[in-house]
C-alpha cells in the first residue's frame, strides 16, 4: 500500500464542519446558476404574494363585463412564464454543455468503486500506479482516508469512473463532481481544480450496508509537488 503523507496537507486546526469552499470552475458555474435561478424565484414569490394580498384585502366586488374577455392579461400571463423559463433554461443548457466537455486532458485517472472503498489508477505513465483508498479514523468523521487521490491544480484532468460490483457514485461537492460508477461501463468527466487543498466527498448511491463508510479524499497540489510526488514512487 502506498502512503501519501509527504505532500501538501491542510493543517487540522484549519478544518471546520460544513460545506467546503468552491474549488473548480464547474462548481463556480453551479453556484452562479443557483443565484440566477434564485433571483427569478424571489421575483415570482413577490409578484404572486402581491396579487394574493390584494385579492384578500381588496374589494370582493368583481365586474363580469370587465373580466370576461381579458385577452391582454391572458396573453401576458402566458408570455411571462415562457420568458422566465427561457431565462432559466438557457444558462442551464450552457452549463450542462460545459460540464460535459473535456478539454485536452493532461492527466487521466481511473476511479473504481468497490464494496466499500475506492481504487485509483494512473495509467498515463510508463508504469501504471494503482492503489486503494479506505476509510480511517481522523479529525473528520467518516471522511478521512489512508490514501488520497493526488491531482495537480490548474490542469485539465479526466476522471474515468466505473465499478467492480454494484452501482456507486463518485461525488465531491466542492469540485462540482457527481458521476455514477456503473459496473461494465466507463463514465468520464473533466475537471480543473483551481486551488490547492484537501477535498472530501462520499459515495452518493445506496450501494450496501456500509454505504456511508467509503469516503472520497482528493489532495490538490501544485504541479511541481505533483511531479515530485510521482518521482518518489
Amino acid at each position: 500500500m502506498i502512503q501519501m503523507t509527504s505532500i501538501y496537507c491542510d493543517a487540522p486546526e484549519n478544518w471546520a464542519i460544513g460545506f467546503q469552499d468552491v474549488a473548480s470552475p464547474t462548481m463556480y458555474g453551479l453556484v452562479e446558476l443557483h443565484d440566477h435561478v434564485s433571483f427569478y424565484l424571489v421575483l415570482i414569490i413577490i409578484v404572486v404574494s402581491w396579487f394574493l394580498t390584494r385579492g384578500v384585502l381588496g374589494s370582493h366586488t368583481i365586474s363580469y363585463a370587465r373580466h370576461y374577455h381579458g385577452h391582454v392579461i391572458e396573453f401576458l400571463w402566458t408570455l411571462a412564464p415562457a420568458i422566465i423559463l427561457g431565462a432559466i433554461a438557457l444558462p442551464s443548457f450552457r452549463l450542462l454543455y460545459l460540464m460535459d466537455e473535456i478539454i485536452e486532458p493532461q492527466v487521466s485517472v481511473k476511479a473504481v468503486g468497490n464494496q466499500w472503498y475506492w481504487s485509483y489508477e494512473y495509467s498515463d505513465y510508463a508504469e501504471s500506479l494503482t492503489f486503494d483508498s479506505f476509510l480511517v479514523d481522523g479529525p473528520l468523521r467518516q471522511l478521512n482516508v489512508d490514501n488520497y487521490l493526488v491531482l495537480p491544480v490548474d490542469t485539465s484532468i479526466r476522471l474515468l469512473i466505473t465499478s467492480s460490483d454494484v452501482i456507486h457514485d463518485f461525488a465531491v461537492p466542492s469540485l462540482g463532481i457527481k458521476l455514477d460508477a456503473v459496473p461494465g461501463r466507463l463514465n468520464s468527466l473533466g475537471i480543473i481544480i483551481s486551488r490547492p487543498g484537501i477535498f472530501y466527498g462520499q459515495c452518493s448511491e445506496l450501494c450496501g450496508y456500509l454505504h456511508g463508510f467509503m469516503p472520497i479524499g482528493i489532495k490538490a497540489v501544485s504541479t511541481e509537488n505533483y511531479l515530485n510526488w510521482l518521482a518518489t514512487l
